[in-house]
């Protein structure tokens, strides 16, 4: 077991301090002791701005920030050293690179009230379930593209990309669904929260400090981001539109990739993709059927709506919507030499008998899941049938760029089944 102490660091450790707009007003007692005795300090001009009585010899952090992991490495066991930032300096601060450079054993944390907790105080949201990002290290066009299937967003705009250009960027790209918030000089006297539509603060200049939220308007689907190249199959999620609030159920994209190749389809094949949501699986599975047909059964109006809506961008002429509630619209459709099930429901396993009843001798069924229970139900139906299905349990990990570092954000585990028809059943 480890004990940690509070008293203050050993020789040798270096104090991350976070600060607000009032400097060391806003911090304890012994935070102030800490920087007011400390021989070097490393800060962004604007936070060295606010601290200007501090004795040490004061170094701003420009954007090489490996010369300042050198030179804490360098000095830190003979001098006192602080790094000040601004607000905590874990949330998209210095922090998290240094202790990865240096040493997290070498450095105390000493965090202060982020800009983008007032931020999202100020405008009484919560901040648990929002998209959070740093402009100063992303590409615009990625951002653009998480921001049109969130339902909330907080930003850290950038002097090259300041609040009315990330509204310009995203009217161009049609994303015009969500109420803007633009939060300046959090904290300081001249605080100001200004509230419009995206062509609104399009128009408008903000100070530097600002934090930028986007709240999603109510039942609004996404708009698709602009079609650059178009891939066979595995197209990225956001390439579909998709229904509010159900958005993120779509079949992931690398999920589809594996669901499509365990399916096997040919040139020719007939497909039947029931519960077909937006239509990602449908429309791929299209593009691979060219010479076949791919009939999405789907019961939800608006999904139905989706389909269409999805085929026609994708320019799939052998798609056929069905909108209806299987089995029910099973008797007017031609025998399937594939079916893909991503339908749930207490009356799943007569579903799947009477799927695979239509199937078509050496035809493949697979099905994703998402829980514990409809797996079982699955699993369940298909040892029912002739042949020993297969099963996978795939979790994702997509790759993100912070820091100059890449980081993986882990998708929900999904599961897919899969069973095909002998030529005798």
């Amino acid at each position: 077991m480890e004990t940690r102490s509070k008293q203050p660091a050993a020789n040798g450790k270096v104090h991350i301090v976070g600060i607000g707009d009032d400097g060391l007003a806003g911090v304890t007692e012994e935070t102030r002791r800490i920087v007011s005795q400390a021989d070097l300090v490393f800060g962004a001009d604007s936070t060295l701005a606010a601290v200007p009585a501090v004795r040490g010899e004061k170094v701003a952090v420009g954007t090489d920030l490996r010369e300042i992991a050198r030179r804490i490495e360098g000095e830190r066991k003979q001098k006192k050293i602080v790094v000040l930032a601004s607000g905590d300096p874990l949330f998209y601060g210095v922090a998290r690179y240094l202790c990865e450079r240096v040493g997290k054993e070498h450095f105390e944390v000493v965090p202060h009230v982020s800009s983008m907790q007032l931020a999202f105080a100020r405008v009484k949201e919560s901040w648990e379930d929002a998209y959070l990002v740093n402009l100063a290290d992303k590409s615009i066009d990625d951002v653009v593209d998480r921001v049109r299937t969130a339902d909330k967003v907080g930003m850290f705009t950038s002097e090259e990309c300041t609040p009315g250009l990330f509204a310009q960027e995203l009217l161009r790209a049609q994303v015009d669904y969500f109420r803007a918030y633009v939060c300046e000089n959090l904290g300081s006297p001249d605080e100001r929260v200004t509230q419009g539509e995206l062509a609104e603060i399009a128009e408008m200049a903000f100070a530097p400090l600002n934090v930028l939220i986007l709240l999603r308007k109510p039942d609004r689907p996404d708009r698709v981001r602009a079609r650059h190249s178009q891939q066979l199959f595995g197209n990225p999620d956001d390439a579909f539109a998709q229904s509010r609030p159900k958005s993120g159920l779509i079949t992931q994209s690398e999920v589809r990739a594996i669901a499509l190749a365990q399916l096997n389809i040919r040139l020719a094949s007939i497909v039947w993709d029931i519960g077909a949501g937006s239509g990602a699986v449908a429309i791929e599975a299209a593009l691979l059927a060219g010479q076949g047909t791919v009939y999405a059964i789907e019961k939800d109006a608006a999904d139905y709506d989706l389909i269409l809506s999805n085929a026609q961008r994708f320019g799939v002429q052998n798609l056929k919507a069905i909108h209806g509630r299987a089995p029910d619209v099973f008797a007017g459709l031609p025998d399937p030499d594939a079916i893909f099930v991503g339908a749930t429901g207490r009356e799943l396993a007569p579903l799947l008998d009477e799927a695979y009843g239509r199937l078509r001798a050496g035809g493949r069924i697979v099905a994703n899941v998402a829980t514990l229970e409809t797996l079982h139900q699955v699993w369940s139906a298909f040892r029912g049938f002739e042949g020993e299905p297969g099963v996978w349990m795939i979790q994702i990990a997509r790759g993100t760029h912070q820091l100059g570092s890449v980081r993986f954000d882990a998708q929900n585990p999904t599961f897919l089944l899969a069973i095909s028809k002998t030529a005798k059943a």
